[in-house]
């Protein structure tokens, strides 16, 4: 006899863990070579097109970061070492801490090759604790790899990816269910999933500063000023957040890009938004394979200026490309949407499908894309 609402166990309060390689490129490096230890170790390839991949926590000191061009990390620490990236070696190892990882849970949500979510509210070994399993997984992490990791220990995603970066390196930090509103008070709003710069400056135009600020605003008032997001941004100020970990994430975006040898005006770049919808379109046939029944409607465009700054152009239709030469086409049809002067040059195109949802969803129609459309199309 199933139980009834009224006599049914309550379902256990959830216990994640977010697990973050303490910089882990960099890290492999120099677990590999004795020579880089202690020193600073910048993981670039050489070149004024290059940017960072990884900094070790010496190189860090100085101000360089990930992300950040290669010829900026050079001049805040002329000292560092530069190391090529060795990314079938980064691979390998991320396995080895995948296995760790599963030992303890099946659900487990990787994020890149250096981090994941583990739903850990019941796990393989019996641990007491999800603070205990933490610590075994570190230790294990430390022995077999002889690399460190932080962990954080919530009752949900958000947080526990907060709290992974609280001791970091090698540090343990834990929100237990009833710290979370006096944890998140005193945060500034930028440590909330999804606030930016630009939200973070309309949040101060409110006199919004840190989380019991958002808290104090209410659902409502938020809702009315931001939508939808406002009372997600509400319920965050709360710390709440019901996203499950998903062993099996769903890929939200297939692309290529590159990084030129040199800066080119937008109209010089036709042959290299083949060659990448070509890449493109071989990674997606691939995705299909993989998840069939899942269909990507959006074509998408990337470029970043010689500036750095960054631009996105896209346009969904009811059905894919019909192959790579026309998400070529409606990829190179996008840089009509481009609204910089004549003279900008560029550093980095890159061509993406997006927008992935069931087959059976999307409508069926025989003129997908017009190019005639895309100026206008959002």
């Amino acid at each position: 006899m199933l139980p009834t609402a009224a006599t049914a166990e309550p379902a256990p309060r959830r216990k994640v863990l977010h697990i973050d390689m303490d910089a882990f490129y960099a890290s492999v490096e120099q677990r590999d070579d004795p020579a880089l230890r202690g020193r600073p170790v910048v993981v670039a390839w050489r070149g004024a097109r290059s940017v960072v991949c990884a900094a070790s926590y010496e190189a860090r000191k100085f101000g360089v970061r990930s992300a950040m061009p290669a010829v900026r990390a050079e001049r805040l620490c002329p000292q560092a070492v530069f190391v090529p990236p060795d990314f079938v070696r980064y691979k390998a190892v991320s396995r080895q801490v995948r296995e760790i990882f599963a030992r303890h849970t099946d659900l487990i949500e990787p994020l890149s090759l250096d981090e994941a979510y583990l739903d850990v509210t019941a796990t393989k070994t019996g641990l007491p604790s999800a603070t205990a399993t933490a610590e075994a997984i570190r230790a294990a992490i430390r022995e077999e790899t002889a690399l460190t990791a932080s962990a954080g220990v919530a009752p949900n995603k958000f947080l526990a990816k907060i709290a992974s970066d609280w001791n970091k390196p090698d540090g343990l930090f834990v929100i237990k269910p009833h710290q979370v509103a006096a944890f998140l008070a005193p945060l500034p709003v930028g440590r909330l999933p999804g606030v930016g710069k630009v939200m973070e400056r309309k949040l101060a135009d409110l006199g919004v500063a840190v989380v019991a600020d958002l808290r104090a605003l209410g659902a409502q008032a938020l809702e009315q000023r931001f939508g939808r997001w406002g009372r997600r941004l509400h319920e965050l100020s709360l710390g709440i957040d019901e996203h499950p970990v998903e062993p099996e994430r769903p890929t939200l975006q297939i692309s290529s890009e590159d990084t030129f040898a040199e800066d080119l005006p937008l109209d010089a770049l036709d042959e290299d938004i083949r060659r990448l919808a070509d890449k493109t379109w071989a990674g997606y046939q691939r995705e299909l394979q993989r998840s069939p029944g899942r269909i990507a409607r959006t074509v998408v465009l990337k470029l970043k200026t010689a500036d750095f700054r960054i631009l996105t152009r896209s346009l969904t239709g009811a059905q894919p490309p019909a192959g790579a030469a026309e998400l070529a086409r409606i990829a190179g049809a996008l840089r009509g949407r481009v609204e910089l002067p004549a003279q900008t040059r560029y550093r980095l195109v890159g061509v993406g499908l997006s927008g992935f949802v069931r087959e059976d969803e999307a409508q069926p129609q025989s003129d997908l894309f017009d190019v005639a459309d895309a100026d206008a199309a959002e």
